[in-house]
């Protein structure tokens, strides 16, 4: 029965089943992202671990439903699902908005008493370090430019005019996510966070990062790569390297 649930889920998808895998890692997109974006990442990292990636609304095979625009409805959404996959030791890792999202479904798992091995939070400000930000109002050209300044949008997308405009909705609806987030006080997690940024990053300066300390009674460590926002592009054997490294040590020694 937990492998139909899991086959037919809503929002997790799974590249490369690898049913005997010690640790099952979550990925969560970035703004304007869909599960795919994890696809090299799931394919390296079988069978050290299997990979699950989360599907948001309104991209891809969901792209018929309603962007949801608010972080917390995002996160109550995955958490439904994803009590299905907690059959084996289970970390989460998230790019940007992602990690945010990956956040929030952590605090919802461990509140619910589904034990999280640990949390990778990469290229993300610290929940409660706020910007003022209004990237969600602009224009169709306005969100574009900010699609080409972060170097994170597949370059065939963004040269396909008619493409690039058919995913604008998810982009602005990720974005007003982000921007309206409110991080609300309570029980910070209990699990460890590794957070992973790029020594360029224009939207995540390295205090941003290392403020992630303050969301969780374990530890906390911050790992500098080479680049900006997107740095894991050029730095993925480097990234491959610390998560499996990470996932090993948390499964060994939990809570750590």
């Amino acid at each position: 029965m937990a492998a139909l649930i899991k086959e037919s889920s809503l929002w997790i998808r799974r590249f490369h089943a690898v049913d005997d895998a010690p640790v099952r890692l979550v990925c969560f997109p970035h703004a304007g992202g869909s599960a795919t974006f994890y696809f090299p990442l799931s394919r390296a990292l079988t069978p050290h671990a299997e990979m699950v990636a989360v599907q948001y609304p309104g991209r891809q095979d969901r792209r018929a439903e309603r962007c949801v625009d608010d972080l917390g409805e995002l996160a109550d959404g995955i958490v439904d699902d994803l009590r299905a996959w907690s059959d084996r030791p289970m970390a989460l890792f998230g790019h940007s908005m992602g990690a945010t999202v990956a956040y929030e479904v952590a605090r919802r798992l461990e509140r619910h008493g589904t034990r999280v091995l640990g949390l990778f939070a990469s290229a993300c400000r610290a929940p409660a370090v706020q910007r003022v930000e209004y990237v969600h109002q602009r224009d169709e050209e306005g969100l574009i430019a900010a699609l080409r300044e972060l170097s994170g949008t597949d370059p065939g997308v963004l040269g396909d005019d008619e493409l690039l405009r058919m995913v604008l909705p998810a982009v602005r609806g990720d974005y007003k996510a982000v921007e309206t987030y409110q991080h609300q006080p309570g029980a910070e997690l209990s699990c460890p966070i590794r957070v992973l940024v790029g020594d360029n990053d224009p939207v995540t300066e390295l205090p941003e990062a290392t403020a992630w300390a303050a969301h969780t009674t374990a530890s906390c460590e911050t790992k500098v790569f080479p680049g900006g926002h997107f740095y894991l592009h050029a730095q993925i054997e480097q990234v491959l390297a610390a998560v499996e490294r990470q996932l090993t040590e948390w499964s060994a020694h939990p809570y750590v």
